[in-house]
């Protein structure tokens, strides 16, 4: 078999990698019948030197592969027909701006593997670059702080060597009694989790964050029971929420009464409460001041998100009265940090993490035996046409 490794093409700024050249090597002395292809890239955050001095196969020309690999899509006039392709479609929510994508490989008769849904048997997720999103949202949070209130200034994630160099920066801190509240437990809010311990900021349980003052810096991570309760008083089911979400109404506004810095980390299904409306910004009680929405759907739960924002100007303002973007700086205002794609900041560790779960979890599957088919279910399409996994995205794919 014969794998190819795609360099990015959707963005000049990815410069993310399926595989670092260390894991290539590895793969190859792993399983023997493979052949490591890597097409070059002057933006990759790994040189094409790196993977040639390791012995792995430097080439331009991809299409002698069976298998490529990429991290997000690859645009339709790269398609090659007939391969199979892993990487990050964005199709399986009916996006609208890949609908053209999808329609293009089932035209090239591509079967196409999405890392976003191969799953395990209790339907874990294998793969994903979550937890580096959590761990940069979060020191963009603090970083926001740190220029909001004027307390103290870190350098930007993006600049910094890697993530040593970044948790080098946290030493800068300078908190006092500030209160932060993380909502999320997938591997977004276990990434965020880590940078909070790394800066040294004590954990507090959800009661004693909003009933007890502090001297100190202090967070706490709240589950989705904790925000959230029944219309009628009874007990929380977790199941009939993720079902039935009307059935429930929001209760974060007594965390938001309490915290200066919010890091939204959690996964939102629509239907759901709302976190933070109108209404509740232009409350005297709201006390935010920062908002971290590593989450970041535009729109939704959180007002104050009414954009991504970019790497190189993470931060943007909204102003609570006018209900419109506005300076971050300016008073009664809540600096919005909503990058779309945190992981490129630290591109080296982001492509480590995610290629060691490939190295470990997939490749397996691929080379040897997929018991559980993993990943055929994770197969969009394959043979000129959807997979019966997906086929509710037939209309999608004929433009209805």
């Amino acid at each position: 078999m014969k794998i190819g490794i795609l360099r990015e093409e959707r963005s000049s700024v990815d410069k993310r990698v399926s595989l670092t050249p260390t894991q290539c090597k590895q793969l190859q002395e792993q399983f023997p019948s493979l052949t490591l292809f890597v097409q070059s890239s002057n933006v990759r955050c790994f040189k094409d030197t790196e993977y040639q001095d390791l012995g792995i196969q430097l080439v331009d020309d991809i299409s002698n592969c069976d298998v490529l690999l990429g991290i997000k899509e690859v645009p339709v006039a790269k398609l090659i027909p007939k391969k199979t392709y892993f990487f990050f479609s964005h199709t399986i929510k009916k996006q609208d701006y890949n609908r053209r994508l999808l329609q293009a490989m089932v035209d090239k008769n591509i079967e196409m593997i999405d890392y976003e849904v191969i799953k395990n048997s209790e339907g874990k997720r294998l793969l994903g670059f979550g937890r580096y999103a959590g761990i940069i949202g979060a020191y963009n949070g603090l970083l926001a702080y740190g220029l909001k209130s004027e307390k103290y200034q870190l350098k930007a994630a993006h600049v910094c060597e890697d993530r040593a160099a970044m948790e080098l920066e946290l030493n800068k801190l300078n908190l006092s009694n500030e209160k932060i509240v993380l909502t999320g437990n997938g591997n977004v809010g276990q990434g965020a989790l880590e940078t909070l311990r790394k800066a040294n900021i004590k954990e507090v349980s959800k009661e004693d964050f909003i009933n007890t003052p502090f001297d100190e810096p202090v967070f706490t991570q709240l589950n989705t029971e904790d925000y959230n309760t029944r219309i009628d008083g009874n007990s929380f089911n977790k199941f009939e929420f993720y079902n039935q979400p009307e059935f429930y109404i929001s209760t974060f506004k007594k965390y938001t009464n309490e915290a200066d810095i919010f890091i939204a980390g959690h996964y939102y299904s629509d239907g759901a409460p709302f976190f933070i409306t109108k209404e509740d910004v232009k409350s005297k009680d709201f006390n935010l001041s920062v908002i971290a929405d590593i989450s970041c759907d535009i729109n939704g739960p959180i007002i104050s998100t009414i954009r991504a924002s970019a790497i190189e100007n993470p931060i943007y303002g909204y102003n609570p009265n006018t209900e419109t973007e506005d300076v971050f700086m300016k008073e009664g205002n809540i600096a919005v940090m909503a990058v779309d794609n945190l992981p490129s900041e630290l591109p080296k560790d982001a492509s480590e993490d995610f290629g060691s779960n490939l190295q470990q979890k997939i490749f397996p599957l691929l080379v040897q035996e997929d018991k559980e088919n993993i990943l055929a279910k994770a197969t969009i399409c394959k043979n000129g046409d959807l997979t019966p996994y997906f086929e509710y995205l037939r209309d999608y794919l004929n433009g209805l």
